[in-house]
């Protein structure tokens, strides 16, 4: 019988705590495990090897990877070794999951150049496993494993010739391509690697007790948008509040009522527009071949784009095989990696790039291209946030349809900041999602209570107080049509009933999520975090979207490093009297805690995190404003009015922002910045200042109070309409 232990050199490494653990892998020797541990090796090589290299070369790897655990425990983390033997049993855990052993075993790729740390760390999380120490470092561990597996090949007489087999395979390799051979173009793992991203909706950090929320697939649940089309992309007349077009119109001056007519020729042309479905338009090729759809924050511009993608993946492919392939890029995620030099072009992107959701060889991709065989999808143009680059993207995706003349392009944006020209002349048509009618909202409603309720009568009784919760106020109808809105508006009436306003309703919202459903999930409840109250929550939130917002970069600050994350984080529970010490510690639970438990943040890659939705960083940032002006008077008035309404009107990606501190304070206070606004001149500016401060009016509940105000805007309106026509 082999003696495994010392094969693996396990009894040579004097000091080792986590032996045990080898000790129960040599028992089980005859089993799979060794065989998934080298799955990172190209099949045909595995094949050829002998079972006993195989369970050789994954042993000494295993007990490299617990060598470099111990060590960053000890040394890093200045663990005593009772400490350190209290993970014997997670880390035995941790090693003998699927996504662990996959991403260990790429290390005897001879062509692998970096282990995703990442994913070891979140699958730590995912398996709820006892938290590891602030300073342990999953990415030196996986530097360090990669090399020291990567000179186990080299210097290792036993696994020597698993390096020879994979040289000589990637000379075969490189021999086919160069005669046109292509290799590695995986629809089978693409579609696997769609469903893995996009299948569910992630709501299983909510309440679950009694709601299948994690049962809840996208493609089940998504309800298909109606659009118009649109020539001329003006959100402002597009826009022009309601009440004041019905004022002008009722306006005994002729005049206003011929110029209101020229202001909305272009509007008016919009509406004549047939309302469609958005599906029926995408799958009209060869009327629609470019498209551009439109929208507000949440509307469902990625969740559309989504679905195509996931409508693919979900059918099995002998049935698809004649289907377009579906390739979503998430432009932010594009620019990141084409800045970090990872790729040039978008085929680059998935051949070889982080992110892509699999790689897919470009050779291949080139001629699936020029045939015509695949629907290309750029999501969010408006999250390249720096005007420069987001022209190069333009450029980019202009040249794409020009080489590939055949492929059926979609790019999606905010309407906020869209400037369509180029696109326009590069024949994209464009259109506008639609809210969700009252007919889509019950079907939504009807089909959420359907997949989630398990109990009959629960079931029709919350599906019953959410509609009643809608209809009773217009605000809340208006915003049931956005489908993010909507979303939360049924996981929020799980527990109480709907407020009626906008801010209110995002306040619930974020209470709902911020909120710690760990013991109804049966979660390890982080202790170190029990300090730390919903309101202590909220306030590093606010002080996190503040420095977000107001970053040079301004919504291009939906994202920010790690370090400093957790310094705003750090920072603030030093103010509530946490040691430093402590406080670094609490810093990067809590963000993890935001991130995996509680669906606020998410992580981009590299050190980076975001807000799940920029709409969350608006109302976070609205409401620091808030509290500066109202509960620690930091801000006066003046300030309020001259430094964050006079210093950011001009800029759209600001609006939102504002447009919920006008929401949040007194009306009097209101009044005063209408006021304020209606004083700039704002005529190089398409006069914003005007159209802001209408929507501002909208925010506002009893405008009774402000009604002089009210009349003055009106008249500004209508001399603005005046000047427009006579230009």
């Amino acid at each position: 019988m082999l003696d495994w232990l010392a094969m693996w050199g396990v009894t040579q490494a004097a000091g080792l705590i986590f032996k045990p653990i080898l000790e129960d892998l040599a028992k089980d020797a005859a089993k799979d495990w060794a065989k998934d541990l080298l799955k990172g090796i190209p099949g045909k090589i595995l094949k050829k090897l002998k079972k006993e290299d195989v369970e050789i070369a994954a042993g000494k790897a295993l007990k490299e990877f617990l060598q470099l655990m111990q060590q960053q425990l000890k040394v890093r983390c200045k663990l005593a070794e009772t400490e350190i033997k209290e993970y014997t049993g997670d880390i035995q855990k941790f090693i003998s999951d699927k996504s662990v052993t996959e991403i260990l075993g790429k290390a005897f790729d001879i062509n692998c150049e970096s282990l995703d740390a990442k994913t070891l760390e979140d699958t730590w999380n995912r398996l709820q496993l006892k938290p590891l120490p602030s300073k342990f470092n999953w990415q030196s561990i996986t530097e360090q494993y990669l090399t020291q597996v990567q000179e186990l090949l080299l210097d290792s007489k036993d696994l020597h010739h698993i390096l020879e087999l994979q040289k000589l395979s990637d000379i075969e390799i490189n021999t086919k391509e160069l005669a046109g051979v292509i290799v590695d173009f995986n629809l089978v793992k693409y579609q696997e690697g769609i469903r893995e991203r996009y299948g569910n909706l992630k709501l299983d950090s909510l309440d679950t007790s009694g709601y299948a929320y994690n049962e809840l697939k996208l493609w089940r649940i998504f309800t298909a948008q109606n659009v118009r089309e649109t020539h001329q992309v003006l959100p402002q007349v597009h826009e022009l509040p309601k009440e004041h077009l019905r004022r002008l119109r009722e306006s005994d001056q002729v005049e206003a009522e011929v110029e209101l007519e020229e202001l909305e020729r272009h509007k008016r042309v919009y509406f004549e527009q047939p309302i469609r479905s958005v599906l029926d338009v995408v799958n009209k090729k060869q009327d629609y071949k470019y498209l551009v759809i439109l929208g507000d924050p949440g509307s469902g511009k990625s969740t559309l784009l989504q679905f195509l993608a996931l409508n693919w993946a979900e059918s099995p492919l002998d049935n698809v095989i004649s289907l377009p392939i579906p390739l979503l890029i998430e432009l932010r995620t594009y620019m990141r990696r084409r800045e970090d030099k990872e790729c040039n072009n978008f085929l680059e992107f998935f051949h070889q790039c982080s992110g892509a959701i699999a790689h897919l060889n470009q050779l291949e991709l080139d001629k699936q291209l020029k045939a015509g065989n695949a629907l290309v999808m750029f999501d969010g143009l408006d999250e390249v946030f720096d005007p420069g680059k987001r022209e190069d993207v333009i450029t980019d995706i202009h040249r794409f349809t020009n080489d590939y003349p055949d492929v059926q392009v979609i790019v999606t944006s905010r309407i906020i900041g869209y400037k369509p020209q180029r696109l326009l002349n590069a024949e994209f048509s464009h259109f506008i999602l639609q809210d969700l009618d009252s007919e889509q909202i019950q079907d939504f409603i009807y089909r959420w209570h359907e997949l989630t309720f398990t109990d009959a009568v629960d079931k029709v009784r919350k599906r019953e107080r959410l509609q009643r919760g809608i209809e009773a106020s217009k605000l809340i109808i208006k915003l049931a049509g956005n489908p993010l809105l909507l979303t939360m508006m049924a996981i929020l009436n799980v527990k109480t009933k709907l407020p009626i306003d906008r801010s209110n309703l995002y306040k619930e919202v974020s209470k709902l999520l911020l909120h710690d459903w760990d013991n109804k999930r049966h979660l390890k409840p982080d202790d170190r975090l029990e300090i730390i109250s919903l309101k202590d929550k909220q306030a590093m939130l606010r002080k996190l979207a503040y420095k977000m917002q107001t970053s040079e970069k301004s919504l291009a600050g939906n994202i920010i490093n790690e370090d400093d994350l957790e310094e705003i984080f750090s920072t603030y529970m030093q103010s509530i009297d946490i040691p430093l010490y402590e406080a670094r510690d609490k810093a990067f639970r809590l963000k993890e805690q935001l991130h995996t438990r509680n669906f606020m943040l998410c992580s981009l890659g590299d050190d980076y995190y975001a807000f799940m939705h920029r709409t969350f960083l608006e109302y976070f940032c609205a409401w620091e404003f808030l509290w500066q002006f109202k509960e620690t008077q930091m801000l006066t008035l003046e300030e309020l009015k001259q430094d964050v309404f006079g210093k950011h009107w001009q800029d759209e990606s600001w609006h939102e922002v504002l447009l919920l501190i006008a929401g949040m304070i007194e009306p009097r206070f209101v009044g005063e910045i209408l006021d304020y606004l209606m004083t700039q001149n704002g005529k190089n500016e398409k006069f914003a200042n005007i159209f802001l401060a209408a929507d501002c009016l909208s925010e506002v509940r009893n405008r009774n109070r402000i009604k002089l105000v009210d009349t003055q805007l009106y008249e500004r309106i209508k001399e603005l309409i005046n000047y427009t026509y006579y230009k």
